[in-house]
């Protein structure tokens, strides 16, 4: 199912024992999340009923304790588990194999997986069935501007004819820049909050795909300087930290498949690109590399001592160097 039709059966009163968030795009896996705790988790015992897991970090056994807990002065409880397709080895999948249809309907207990990606043919992504939500984000213009429309509904705010198509076409498929954007223009906009054309000319800086692929190129080039000067661009430009860090998570997992010798998608010339960037990294420190991006994601929500703009400038210098 789609976020909204999450969104919808939750309005409804339906909550499923198990759910699968899976996809690219972390303001869908971040929204579902908040809307599911909204309605399962009672307020004034959330820090007993919640428990939290990375796949990296935890064992089977521990998921299935955390999933026989009852919850505490509350009717329901929510397990989250972060990112299994992360963990080496299968011991996880086979789990959640197991663990997922034994999960009733009405129960106390409501399962969470959240995952960047999941491999729709794998067993323990099956046994999540109709608790599946595809989080990738859109692909395509006009989707990108349904969401855009959608989104300023739900601030109340409208637009003028071609306003959304406009704002995307600036923005892209960046849906957190994009949420950011569309209030930043109701302001604009003032008291009637109808954003027209001109508005989105306006107040909204051309920070689409184009430059978030000229850093990523520049880092894998190793062309430091330029990587360090497009970063400042972008986020004088209004470029919030976790896109380009989606961005950046989304190239280094294409440098993974290329110097895998997996399949990557795109033209001819950006393959061949691929492949020499991911020679100049080698295995073992591509995967350092994708560690190090999540590390500054944690220390951007909150982890670190740093502000956003100087752990990102201290990253793409380590990707780059």
């Amino acid at each position: 199912m789609t976020p909204d039709e999450l969104l919808a059966e939750l309005a409804d009163g339906k909550v499923r024992p198990a759910y699968l968030f899976a996809g690219a795009e972390p303001l869908f896996r971040d929204d579902c999340l908040y809307a599911l705790r909204q309605v399962v988790v009672d307020a004034g015992a959330s820090d007993f009923n919640v428990d939290r897991f990375t796949a990296s970090q935890v064992k089977p056994a521990a998921l299935e304790d955390a999933l026989k807990t009852l919850p505490v002065m509350a009717e329901h409880r929510l397990v989250i588990l972060e990112d299994p397709e992360a963990r080496r080895g299968a011991a996880l999948g086979a789990a959640l194999e197991d663990l997922v249809p034994t999960l009733e309907d009405g129960g106390s207990t409501v399962l969470v997986v959240r995952a960047a990606k999941a491999d729709k043919r794998a067993r323990w992504v099956k046994a999540f069935a109709g608790g599946f939500v595809d989080c990738d984000p859109p692909r395509k213009s006009r989707d990108v501007a349904a969401f855009i429309r959608s989104e300023a509904e739900r601030q109340g705010l409208s637009l003028e004819r071609g306003a959304a198509e406009a704002l995307a076409e600036r923005v892209g498929p960046q849906l957190l820049l994009l949420r950011q954007e569309v209030g930043k223009l109701g302001l604009l906009a003032g008291a009637d909050g109808k954003i027209s054309r001109a508005h989105v000319g306006a107040g909204t800086p051309q920070v689409a795909e184009e430059p978030v692929w000229d850093l990523t190129d520049a880092i894998g080039e190793g062309r430091t300087a330029d990587a360090i000067a497009l970063l400042s661009r972008l986020t004088s430009a209004g470029a919030p930290a976790p896109v380009i860090l989606g961005s950046l998570v989304s190239h280094f997992r294409r440098l993974m498949r290329a110097g895998h010798g997996g399949q990557v998608n795109g033209p001819p010339f950006v393959v061949k690109k691929l492949q020499s960037q991911a020679r100049r990294y080698g295995p073992r420190r591509l995967r350092s590399c994708l560690d190090a991006i999540h590390e500054t994601d944690l220390a951007i929500k909150g982890a670190g001592a740093l502000r956003p703009e100087l752990a990102l400038e201290r990253l793409v210098l380590a990707l780059a160097s």
